[in-house]
């Protein structure tokens, strides 16, 4: 071969012969999709405009935790949702009925609203919530008080997607990984689709710039049609999370 041009991105936290060795051998370049990808992630990670908000969501939060640790110092709202706000709302000692949540995770809740609280960096979870008996149920809003034990929590509640949206409003630079709530079930779904809607119309506006990354979160765009009103929608998953954890990609050191 003459020259190497690495255009993947997505494979590129992996330190695989043909990511990260074959650069030794051969005069090796940046592809333009990767380019653009990195050159996205720089908005949320270095060059950032402020204020900026991070809707983080996913079933567990430890392994979200290096990319929260991470992005406090440079955030100012972090809004969590999904199955990783059901730990904290348990956390906090909220009932969450039967809705899935992840053990012994008390240390890492601490640690982050300890690490927020030194950077001034508000941690914003749900105030209100949607609930089922099964995930092929019909919705029926709850405060937090009133979660039944038999009670499955699958959306945030008007109040809370109400608060998220004047964050977003207040906001220049929004990065978006994760859905709302269980969104497979049109019934759930509302929450993932309000934040769209709403960083969409900012996005008109030239007044936001927005990253939304994961194949949920994509999936969600998908389904209301918005996926191309993002300045950035990136398709990698783990190099995504993993650049935003602030880790050396194996891709990019052997293309430096």
């Amino acid at each position: 071969a003459d020259i190497f041009v690495n255009d993947a991105f997505s494979c590129s936290h992996r330190a695989h012969a043909s990511v990260s060795k074959i650069t030794e051998f051969l005069p090796s370049f940046v592809g333009l999709q990767f380019e653009t990808e990195i050159n996205a992630l720089k908005k949320v990670t270095s060059d950032i405009k402020k204020p900026i908000v991070c809707i983080i969501g996913g079933s567990k939060i430890s392994t979200k935790i290096g990319i929260i640790k991470n992005l406090i110092p440079k955030f100012n709202n972090i809004i969590v949702v999904g199955g990783m706000a059901n730990t904290i709302l348990n956390f906090l000692g909220n009932p969450i009925g039967k809705s899935i949540k992840e053990d012994n995770c008390e240390t890492i809740i601490e640690d982050i609203f300890k690490t927020a609280k030194n950077h001034s960096c508000k941690i914003v979870y749900p105030e209100d919530v949607v609930v089922g008996k099964n995930l092929e149920d019909k919705a029926e809003i709850k405060e937090l008080k009133n979660v039944n034990k038999d009670d499955f929590i699958l959306d945030i509640g008007p109040k809370t997607i109400k608060k998220i949206k004047d964050i977003i409003e207040n906001s220049e630079t929004v990065l978006w990984n994760g859905p709302a709530g269980y969104f497979e079930n049109p019934n759930f779904a509302l929450g993932s689709y309000e934040i769209a809607k709403k960083i969409v119309e900012k996005n008109k506006n030239g007044l936001i710039y927005s990253i939304a990354g994961g194949g949920d979160t994509i999936a969600v765009l998908n389904q209301i049609n918005v996926i191309n009103n993002f300045n950035f929608v990136s398709t990698a998953g783990g190099a995504f999370l993993e650049y935003l954890e602030g880790k050396e990609l194996p891709g990019i050191k052997a293309l430096n």
